[in-house]
């Protein structure tokens, strides 16, 4: 708790009101649904869960900085469906928020575009990582425990995966997202000083540029009342 308090310090020092984190796992160990699990077990899970960041969330508050949870595979908040349900076990805390990574999602095989609309008004932080899935007869999903140019999915360079990017910036754009777009580096095949290298320039070339005024703007035409009502045919 402590050093999470001096990095909610640090933050508003450095004028950023943004703190992405990891949620944490009480369950992640259950999540297969075999053995069953225990009636309520889940409910008590995120409860708890809750009940141990609620005085972070709190502070969280007090500094101006809202917390963006990564969802990510092994965190109790991995997709929607737990981010909602640890949303709702802090009664909906204003502070709590969302780091978005397709690449996760990509390895889960979870709508990464759409999750762009349903979460909108949570996602705050932004982790350009690229990633690939290719259906085998060997091994799916859970990757066997094969390191990684083995697996089914696994993450790539920027650029070099599945990731749509280009939809990626589009939506969040449209959406409003004014946040970073932070180069996440992983690849079992190419070097790390060129994914950083091509990783910049990709990026640059994604960053949109807001219109001042819509396109087809000189196509409007004179705004006055007796003309619309002449182009709907009737009298004033």
């Amino acid at each position: 708790m402590a050093q999470m308090i001096k990095a909610m310090q640090a933050s508003r020092n450095l004028e950023l009101h943004v703190l992405p984190t990891f949620s944490g796992a009480f369950l992640w160990h259950t999540m297969y649904p075999w053995p069953q699990r225990p009636a309520g077990l889940v409910e008590l899970g995120f409860q708890e869960l809750a009940k141990h960041w609620l005085p972070l969330l709190d502070k969280a508050g007090e500094y101006g900085i809202d917390l963006a949870y990564e969802i990510h595979p092994g965190e109790d908040l991995h997709d929607g469906v737990t981010f909602e349900r640890f949303l709702a076990a802090t009664g909906n805390h204003p502070r709590v928020h969302i780091l978005y990574d397709p690449s996760h999602f990509v390895l889960q095989c979870l709508d990464y575009i759409g999750y762009l609309d349903c979460y909108q008004d949570h996602i705050k932080a932004f982790h350009v990582k690229d990633a690939e899935y290719h259906p085998s007869p060997r091994s799916g999903v859970y990757g066997g425990y094969q390191d990684w140019k083995d697996r089914p999915g696994r993450f790539r360079s920027t650029g070099d995966g599945q990731v749509d990017f280009k939809r990626i910036f589009s939506k969040l754009t449209q959406n409003g997202y004014t946040g970073w777009a932070v180069l996440e580096w992983e690849c079992c095949i190419k070097d790390s000083i060129q994914g950083a290298r091509e990783g910049a320039e990709y990026i640059r070339g994604m960053l949109i540029d807001v219109p001042t005024r819509a396109f087809d703007d000189f196509a409007g035409g004179v705004q006055d009342i007796e003309t619309k009502y002449r182009i709907l045919g009737l009298q004033t």
